[in-house]
């Protein structure tokens, strides 16, 4: 390793550790060492230094464990540059520096200091569990291909624009951090009018470079909830960080003591670092998988200018990491990518919209013959977006037209349902709802950048193609922007959403042999697969049997394979032997059976994805479902972060249940242990979204005021609540057999 980078990171991790010390030391006189430690909705205490160690830090005197700990990896500073053949005694600073960064932010929390507040604008701070698990199904499907940390500042704002830009449209989740002389990417970036935040895949951690401990922290907090791995055992953390996480760091700027000390730390999860500066290279030793150190100085990379620089510079690191980019490139004149799903366009931001309040949008795919579909044909009847009012909401029908010998009529609401995700991946686009409902917005800057209504049709004629290029082979869409054209289409469109409503409703497990499996997320948890059978879609919600039967249609050697159910060991259990093999044969032969309507036995495992998490109250004899956009303590006394601990991983839990929202609503929600007469408290917000639909099962049920009868987080957050609630309205859990037996 270099002399320079070597004696660096060990007087960098020095300094850090007794400034840590000396704030620890501080903070017990002011204090007290019971003040509590705890990063905001998170459930993993300090996670480094849990990972590292297995050490819960859960108020300030516990912080005295890792720093004996960080101090007892500290090597003396070198009083010259030294030759060190070895990454060893850098490695041991950079985990020494990780546990002090990570203690000087949780006496930063007991202090009220976080999150950080700057010239008026408030930084993340550390990820929160449920913003973690719901980027798990966009890691595991491809969409978010891995994560970058920025450290520092970039050359100038359009630099800093770019690059940002150029990894949101490789789709990666991207971390901000430190600074350059006070000055941050993320002051750069916002001064550039850049929307930051969870919906644009990205989080500025802070504005020093202390900050970057919350991504490695990220990281670690992966390894728990998908890989599984239990506190203390960080060899095998570090390992699933270097294989399954996709990670590297880029230092813009300036490199100092304490950001080689950082970066010795974030090599040991086998993430690489890249320096836009001259720095010493380090090359591979077998930490990281290619190099672990590159300095790219950004004036001396090739380019006619600054922007082109970051271009190259931007995918020098996905080479070094070696991150494969599913994302094609798609022709329309705003940024596209993953990273843009979420974005926001508020209301003095819109240039149009198109349904929503007052307004009418519709979506439609439907099959026609071969020698009526003219493959990448792009119609717009009636006027376009550069002749409207800015502002102004006008109605608008889009009609893709596909052809293909494979395609099936099953398949066309699989294919439209995705509408969704290949509109919002554009620049200044916002996308809501499907069918009649939906209703988008174009931002002024994407008008001004020349988007108009064309473009979605380039956008959907690229995308359909690319994911389901197996089943179709022509695609031509047709935007409708007259009013009486939209209305009258628009009506055409409702009749066959009804058609198919009446055809999904009659798939039923019973009316198939075949079920399907999803092992997406065995790159996160290798000891978990979903079997998916008509009326229960996967935990995560995003693949139901069809779209797993489409799936399978396109690539045969997929994630989604056909099981045949085989002979039934159990009809009210949904315990099927072909199920049972398949799981058996795909979980590394460690989950031997699998029930598909019971929690109480042999439940299916979870990754971590899951939506919402089911859990027996025994007192109540019934369970509470939990969503995960519920941040609220729960009566089984934990909340949705905590409880995913307990869920995840690929474990097999009975009386836990990691499962998707709609599965609420079926038939076969909780068939052998009762129905859903047995849920005895459900978020509120589940409640409402499921609303029309959750009374209609209800009813089925035969307890028609059963949705009066279940609990929620307003009015119980304990047993002791909840049990009071329960007998005043007469649930009828209460009378039923105990599912304890």
């Amino acid at each position: 390793m270099s002399r320079f980078i070597a004696t660096s990171a060990i007087r960098g991790a020095n300094q850090i550790v007794a400034q840590a010390e000396g704030m620890y030391q501080k903070a017990l006189k002011e204090l007290g060492p019971e003040t509590p430690i705890a990063f905001t909705n998170t459930a993993y205490f300090l996670p480094v230094i849990y990972g590292f160690t297995g050490h819960k830090v859960q108020k300030l005197a516990d912080l005295a464990v890792p720093l004996d700990y960080a101090r007892g990896l500290l090597s003396p500073v070198p009083k010259q540059s030294v030759w060190l053949p070895y990454l060893g005694e850098a490695l041991d600073s950079g985990v020494a520096t990780l546990f002090a960064e990570e203690a000087i932010e949780g006496i930063r929390f007991a202090r009220g200091e976080q999150p950080e507040v700057k010239n008026g604008y408030t930084f993340n701070g550390p990820i929160d569990d449920v913003q973690m698990r719901a980027w798990g199904v966009a890691l595991v499907d491809g969409r978010m291909p891995g994560f970058a940390a920025i450290v520092g500042a970039a050359k100038s704002n359009e630099v800093a624009v770019k690059i940002f830009r150029e990894l949101q449209a490789r789709g990666l989740l991207v971390f901000l951090c430190s600074d350059v002389n006070g000055r941050t990417i993320t002051d750069q970036l916002l001064e550039s009018g850049v929307e930051l935040g969870y919906g644009t895949y990205s989080v500025p951690f802070g504005s020093d470079t202390i900050s970057a401990v919350y991504a490695l922290g990220f990281a670690t907090r992966a390894a728990f909830s998908f890989g599984n791995f239990k506190p203390g055992n960080y060899r095998d953390i570090l390992f699933y960080n270097k294989f399954r996480c996709f990670a590297f760091g880029l230092a813009l700027g300036q490199v100092d003591d304490l950001k080689y000390a950082t970066a010795a730390g974030v090599i040991n999860y086998g993430f690489p670092i890249i320096a836009d500066t001259v720095i010493p290279n380090v090359l591979p030793t077998g930490v990281t998988e290619h190099e672990h150190v590159v300095s790219l100085p950004f004036d001396d990379i090739p380019g006619k200018d600054d922007l082109e620089r970051a271009e190259r510079l931007v995918q020098r690191c996905v080479e070094i990491r070696g991150i494969r980019i599913k994302i094609k490139a798609v022709e329309i004149p705003v940024a596209y990518g993953a990273a843009f799903e979420g974005e926001i366009v508020r209301r003095n931001q819109i240039h149009a919209e198109f349904g929503g309040k007052g307004g009418t949008c519709f979506e439609l795919l439907t099959t026609r013959k071969a020698d009526q579909v003219e493959d990448g044909k792009v119609t717009v009847v009636g006027p376009d977006i550069d002749s409207i009012t800015p502002g102004a909401n006008i109605p608008l029908g889009i009609l893709v037209e596909v052809a293909g010998a494979k395609m099936d009529k099953d398949f066309e609401p699989v294919i439209e349902r995705q509408f969704h995700h290949f509109v919002n991946m554009a620049e200044g686009l916002q996308h809501i709802g499907q069918r009649d409902i939906a209703w988008i917005r174009v931002s002024k800057t994407a008008f001004e950048k020349g988007f108009r209504l064309q473009h979605f049709g380039k956008i959907l004629h690229a995308k359909v193609h690319e994911d389901f290029g197996a089943l179709v082979d022509k695609v031509q869409v047709t935007i409708f922007a007259d009013p009486a054209q939209v209305k009258a289409r628009r009506e055409a469109a409702q009749v066959v959403y009804r058609e198919r409503n009446q055809r999904l409703m009659g798939l039923k497990d019973e009316a198939v042999d075949v079920f399907y499996s999803c092992s997406l997320c065995q790159s996160f948890a290798p000891t978990h697969i979903c079997a998916i059978p008509p009326e229960r879609s996967g935990l995560c919600g995003a693949y139901s049997w069809l779209d797993c039967k489409a799936a399978y249609q396109i690539n045969p050697r997929g994630p989604n394979q056909p099981i045949a159910k085989g002979q039934v060991i159990d009809q009210a259990k949904g315990e099927f032997e072909g199920i049972n093999e398949f799981v058996f044969n795909n979980t590394q032969r460690s989950v031997q059976r699998v029930t598909l309507y019971s929690v109480m036995d042999a439940p299916m495992t979870s990754c971590g994805c899951f939506e919402c998490i089911m859990v027996v109250i025994p007192e109540a004899n019934g369970f509470m479902v939990v969503s995960r956009e519920d941040p609220s303590m729960t009566p089984c006394g934990m909340t949705f972060s905590t409880l995913a601990g307990t869920a995840g991983g690929g474990l097999q839990n009975p009386g836990v249940m990691g499962h998707g929202k709609m599965f609420v609503i079926s038939e076969k929600f909780l068939k052998a242990d009762g129905g859903l007469k047995r849920v005895v408290w459900m978020s509120s917000n589940l409640k409402e979204e499921l609303g029309e639909q959750l009374k209609d099962a209800a009813a089925r049920e035969g307890e028609p005021d059963l949705l009066d009868k279940i609990a929620d987080e307003k009015v119980a957050t304990s047993v002791e609540d909840l049990l009071p609630f329960l007998q005043e309205r007469g649930h009828p859990a209460l009378t039923m057999d105990s599912l304890l037996g």
